[in-house]
């Protein structure tokens, strides 16, 4: 939608042609910016609460870049998830600005303030190995404008280390957790505190997790009522979902 489009949608608003709320339908739903090899949502945010974010797997280096420069040009900030050091370099020659988390696979350009400091979302991990998956979900609540906490290697086979940091569970508003093996640390938590759950299963463990796959099962089957499960590794996804609680 070009500036004179824009302009004479206004009129017919003002003029009475045009329902108020019909125009803003039509200025939801556009502008968008054709790049050949992708198309950029330039109002998403106002639709979904955050820009569009770019999934790095399968793009180019140069691809990326290209989409990061762009929505860097219009205003928007940056979040691009599995991203490898390649196309952190390319981005980084087209925007300054760009930082890389090499845990987390992401690269954030121009993240927003933090919107209630006060307020935080928790991520709980069971075990260290489960790391990228916490960073790739921290480093998005961050990019959404989340404050988050992150409590690491608090697995059950330790269970009075979790009890430990249980306070700080408590408080957060939502509480993300991230478990492999047999992914039973959800259903504790869920068990334990008065929020919302989001429960990540992970790839990790040894044969019989099937790549991630029994800990989806267990979270799936929790006796703790209200856990909600996302998929395998997707620590974006849970983050998502819980900015989107968070905005309530």
């Amino acid at each position: 939608m070009t500036t004179e489009t824009i302009k004479a949608l206004m009129e017919k608003v003002k003029s009475g042609e045009v329902e108020i709320d019909s125009a803003v339908k039509v200025l939801e739903t556009l502008p968008f910016s054709d790049l050949e090899f992708a198309v950029i949502d330039h109002h998403r945010a106002h639709r979904t609460g955050h820009a569009e974010v770019i999934y790095c797997e399968g793009k180019t280096p140069d691809q990326i870049s290209t989409i990061a420069a762009h929505m860097v040009s219009k205003g928007s900030s940056v979040l691009a998830t599995r991203a490898g050091l390649q196309a952190f370099d390319a981005v980084k020659e087209k925007a300054e600005s760009a930082v890389y988390n090499p845990i987390a696979r992401t690269i954030t350009i121009n993240p927003p303030e933090i919107q209630n400091p006060d307020a935080y979302i928790a991520i709980v991990a069971a075990g260290t190995s489960d790391l990228p998956v916490v960073e790739e979900a921290y480093e998005t609540s961050r990019a959404l404008g989340f404050r988050a906490e992150k409590i690491v290697d608090v697995g059950v086979a330790g269970i009075h280390r979790l009890f430990a940091r249980l306070d700080v569970i408590r408080n957060a508003k939502v509480v993300i957790v991230v478990a492999g093996m047999e992914g039973a640390l959800a259903s504790v938590i869920g068990g334990l505190v008065d929020k919302p759950v989001i429960a990540v299963p992970t790839s990790i463990g040894y044969g019989a997790s099937f790549g991630g796959v029994s800990a989806l099962l267990t979270m799936l089957n929790s006796c703790a009522s209200g856990v909600t499960v996302v998929n395998i590794d997707n620590g974006f996804g849970a983050a998502f979902a819980a900015a989107q609680i968070m905005r309530l």
